[in-house]
């Protein structure tokens, strides 16, 4: 079997590494696995149960071994990031990917697929945390800028010790969240010392951007006719509210909602210390992908 090949490609404001790994089988078209912040290492088994498919994994710009330039704006953008994508898929060349896309990997790729439709050929946008889209918009928009206020004011330990309590939050957001007490950052293992560091890829970078992302309903239906779009959740998660944005959104677009095996990370296999079933997950995407 052909070895994994590493890539560079040069984009606007942004030097990317990508990973093209060679099918056994005959079919020719790339299956893209996208996170983000989110590395390429976070999809290693879920691209091991895809074998026979030529599999593409990446590192978004500002994350392992893609670069952004000197001087480039901190905080980054789902346009910077589709952008990207777009030119990936093209430095491929070989025609539209099917394109499986996690969290806020599914927000990029959604950007994507509003404005260029013709390179995918099926996403599959799971768990998209656009957060205004769920009924209580305000009040989850608000609760984001709070936890990265918090990050900004105290340190990662803290910013991520709210974003926990957020993402694994059942239902509906409270308008007073930012007040409500939560776990300190010892109790999920997380240190309490403040580095002096602000440029954390989730917390600092990529969180509001992602967040506050609107998906343009009007271009993705008329997208339809040539992108294949599902958005999924998973079973174990309806109920957070990144997977109650994807129901929002699949509402909106008209489609049916795709349940997906375990939680948010469902296809993780022990990479970042996060277990999912991904057995179980590849399954279904690739009955997904085959339908």
């Amino acid at each position: 079997m052909a070895e994994t090949t590493t890539r560079t490609l040069d984009t606007a404001g942004a030097t990317l590494r990508y990973d093209v790994r060679p099918g056994t089988g005959a079919d020719p078209r790339p299956l893209l696995l996208v996170g983000s912040p989110m590395d390429a290492t976070g999809f290693t088994t879920l691209a091991s149960h895809f074998a026979d498919r030529t599999v593409v994994t990446y590192d978004p710009r500002g994350v392992g071994r893609s670069e952004t330039a000197e001087g480039a704006p901190t905080e980054i953008r789902p346009e910077e990031h589709a952008d990207d994508l777009a030119r990936l898929i093209e430095d491929l060349a070989a025609g539209p990917v099917d394109l499986f896309a996690s969290s806020g990997g599914a927000v990029n790729a959604l950007a994507l697929v509003a404005r260029r439709p013709e390179l995918v050929h099926t996403l599959v946008a799971h768990e998209p945390p656009a957060a205004g889209l769920v009924p209580d918009g305000a009040e989850a928009l608000a609760a984001c800028a709070d936890v990265h206020a918090v990050y900004q004011r105290d340190g990662w330990g803290a910013g991520m010790a709210k974003f926990i309590a957020l993402t694994s939050h059942q239902g509906p957001i409270p308008a007073d969240w930012a007040g409500l007490p939560v776990p300190p950052p010892e109790a999920y293992g997380l240190p309490t010392e403040d580095d002096g560091r602000r440029d954390d890829p989730l917390l600092g970078r990529n969180l509001r951007g992602c967040t506050s992302y609107v998906p343009d309903v009007e271009a993705l239906g008329a997208a339809a006719g040539t992108t294949r779009i599902v958005v999924a959740a998973g079973e174990e998660s309806r109920q957070e509210l990144a997977a109650r944005a994807a129901a929002a959104l699949a509402d909106r677009l008209g489609l049916p909602l795709a349940v997906f095996p375990s939680h948010h990370g469902g296809f993780l296999g022990g990479e970042f210390g996060q277990q999912g079933a991904p057995e179980e997950f590849a399954k279904a995407l690739r009955t997904v992908l085959e339908g």
